[in-house]
C-alpha cells in the first residue's frame, strides 16, 4: 500500500506461516487480501467449506496433519500455508478512522503470540481501529496467533512501525488521547478517558511499558483491580480496557 505521508511500516515477516483450526482457516480463506498457497485437509473437515479451486489441496488423515503443526495444536482437520498480509501504513490507518470514536491499541514489547492473538480477538469484538506494534519485540504472523485470534487476524488492521515513539506522536496529531495502562498510576482508566478518541498503550507483562513509551502518553491510568492480585494478563487487561472505552 503506497503511503502519502506518515510513519513507514517495516517489511513483512519472512516466510510463509501455516494456520490451523477451523476459525483461523475459514477466516483466511474468506479474506480477499490473504493469499493462501496450499491447503491440507481431511475430506470431512473441508466438505462444506468454500475455497478457490485454484488453491492446491492435499487430502490427508488427521494424524498426518498433526505432523504439519506444532506439538498438540488442535488443527481440526484443516491446515493452510499462507503469505503474510501486506504491510499497512500508520497514516492510512489513521485516515480510515478519521471522524469516528474507534479506539486504537498500541502494544509495547508484547511478544507472546497467544497474548497478541487474544488481543486481536478482543480488538475485533470491540471494533477497535487496529493495533500498532514495533517491528522488533513483537511476534510475526503465525499459526499460534491466528488460532488464538479465532479469525480476528484477518479482520483487525495490524501496523508495524520502526519507531514506536514517533508513531505515538503521529497518533496524537491525529487527535487521539494516549493513555498508558500501568498499575503504578493513581488514577483509574475511567477518570483518564474523557470524551476524546482513545489510544490505549499496553506494555509487556512484568516489565510493562518502556520509559520512553510512557513519556509519549498523555496520561497514565490503571484498572481498578483488587489488591489481592498484583496484575492482570495483558490480553485480559486489553479486553477490559476496550470494554471501558466502548461503554463510557
Amino acid at each position: 500500500m503506497p503511503a502519502r505521508r506518515g510513519h513507514r511500516p517495516s517489511k513483512a515477516p519472512v516466510g510463509r506461516p501455516r494456520f490451523w483450526g477451523r476459525h483461523a482457516v475459514i477466516a483466511a480463506l474468506e479474506n480477499p487480501e490473504r493469499v493462501v498457497r496450499k491447503i491440507w485437509a481431511t475430506r470431512e473437515a473441508i466438505a462444506n467449506i468454500e475455497f478457490n479451486p485454484a488453491i492446491p489441496i492435499v487430502y490427508a488423515q488427521a494424524t498426518d496433519l498433526a505432523r504439519l503443526v506444532p506439538g498438540d495444536a488442535p488443527h481440526q482437520g484443516l491446515v493452510i500455508e499462507v503469505d503474510p498480509l501486506e504491510d499497512i501504513w500508520l497514516a492510512d490507518l489513521l485516515e480510515q478512522g478519521a471522524g469516528d470514536q474507534r479506539p486504537l491499541l498500541i502494544l509495547d514489547g508484547v511478544t507472546d503470540p497467544h497474548n497478541v492473538g487474544a488481543i486481536l480477538r478482543s480488538a475485533a469484538a470491540f471494533d477497535a481501529l487496529g493495533i500498532v506494534t514495533p517491528d522488533r519485540n513483537a511476534p510475526p504472523e503465525s499459526g499460534t496467533i491466528a488460532r488464538s485470534a479465532s479469525g480476528a487476524l484477518e479482520l483487525v488492521p495490524w501496523v508495524r512501525v520502526t519507531n514506536l515513539a514517533r508513531a505515538l506522536e503521529e497518533i496524537a496529531e491525529a487527535g487521539f488521547w494516549r493513555i498508558g495502562l500501568t498499575g503504578d498510576s493513581e488514577q483509574t482508566l475511567a477518570k483518564a478517558m474523557g470524551t476524546q478518541r482513545i489510544a490505549l498503550v499496553l506494555g509487556a507483562e512484568g516489565e510493562g511499558m518502556r520509559q520512553n513509551t510512557a513519556a509519549h502518553c498523555d496520561e497514565l491510568a490503571k484498572l481498578p483491580i483488587s489488591d489481592k492480585i498484583e496484575s492482570l494478563n495483558v490480553s485480559n487487561a486489553a479486553a477490559i480496557a476496550l470494554y471501558a472505552v466502548a461503554t463510557r
